[in-house]
């Protein structure tokens, strides 16, 4: 039940933002930022309520993460 309530959250804030950011943002650009909120929220989540431990390889797929979105957002 915990898990639908937090994905009915996400799915309210996600949709009403793909529709207003499509006239400023691409598709690829709106779903990088989708991809970057969840997984920002789910580590959240994984470890303050599951009490996981952040691990090294954890960092440096954030890293990446930041490292794709200065990619999909840099005009080139």
């Amino acid at each position: 039940m915990i898990s639908w309530f937090i994905a009915l959250g996400e799915y309210c804030l996600q949709v009403p933002a793909n529709r207003i950011g499509s006239y400023e943002f691409s598709t690829a650009q709106l779903k990088t930022i989708q991809e970057v909120i969840t997984l920002t929220v789910f580590s959240v989540f994984s470890v303050l309520y599951l009490k996981e431990q952040l691990r090294w390889n954890y960092f440096l797929s954030f890293a990446m993460m930041i490292g794709a979105v200065f990619v999909i957002f840099k005009k080139w």
